[in-house]
């Protein structure tokens, strides 16, 4: 397909940019510029790369090994670019990327379940989770409530809670107001998460969200904070 094609030739090019040419995108070029500015390894860009382009075919995951491996080449490498943009002192800022960027993958894996599964027949929940629960792919596809159904569901959110606790404790002081933006998304997404939670997991009929209200209440009090922090 074409994007499958154009993620290949994105991968061609930031293995070894010097042999292919011209640059398949401007963009890009100017991604890889910022790599040694900013002292990130182009391999995390791979890793994103590799992780998007697994979606093309990639539909069931059997372990959550599995799909901890996708989580991180989707989202924490993306946090791992992000915080070195940010600048951090701290080395601990590392394991935080990492596991913010699990929770807020398993969040989105979460509140999407049922568009996943009815739209593009895409499951990301590990199957073995799914045996042990008892719930069949086809509960999945039909949306049943059952009462394994949401046991699994809960297990799910049990986990992304902790990954967000995870990576709070391993925030640094030194480092918290660099990683504001960081933070806004953490508050949102895990206020999303709590949605779930307290509306019963409504994955199969809706795609939950923050009121645009709240989430102009987040963005202004981290604003604050970072300007407090700034001065």
């Amino acid at each position: 397909s074409q994007r499958r094609n154009r993620l290949r030739q994105w991968r061609d090019y930031v293995s070894d940019p010097a042999s292919h040419q011209p640059c398949p995108d401007p963009l890009l070029d100017e991604v890889l510029a910022l790599a040694p500015r900013y002292g990130f390894e182009t391999g995390l860009l791979l890793e994103l790369i590799d992780g998007v382009s697994s979606d093309l075919d990639r539909t069931r995951f059997q372990t959550f090994d599995e799909l901890r491996r996708y989580c991180y080449q989707v989202a924490s490498a993306v946090g791992l670019v992000s915080i070195k943009i940010f600048g951090y002192s701290d080395e601990g800022c590392r394991s935080y990327a990492i596991h913010l960027g699990y929770a807020l993958q398993l969040t989105n894996i979460l509140r999407d379940i049922g568009q996943d599964a009815q739209e593009s027949g895409r499951i990301y929940l590990p199957l073995e989770e799914l045996r042990h629960f008892g719930v069949s792919e086809d509960d999945l596809f039909a949306g049943h409530r059952t009462p394994a159904m949401m046991a699994l569901l809960d297990h799910q959110y049990q986990r992304a809670k902790r990954y967000y606790l995870l990576a709070e404790k391993d925030l640094p002081e030194t480092d918290r107001n660099r990683m504001v933006a960081a933070e806004m998304m953490a508050q949102i997404y895990s206020e999303i998460l709590e949605k779930l939670h307290r509306e019963q997991y409504p994955v199969f009929t809706t795609r939950c969200r923050l009121h645009p209200l709240r989430k102009a209440a987040i963005l202004a009090a981290y604003l604050v904070r970072s300007l407090i922090g700034a001065v």
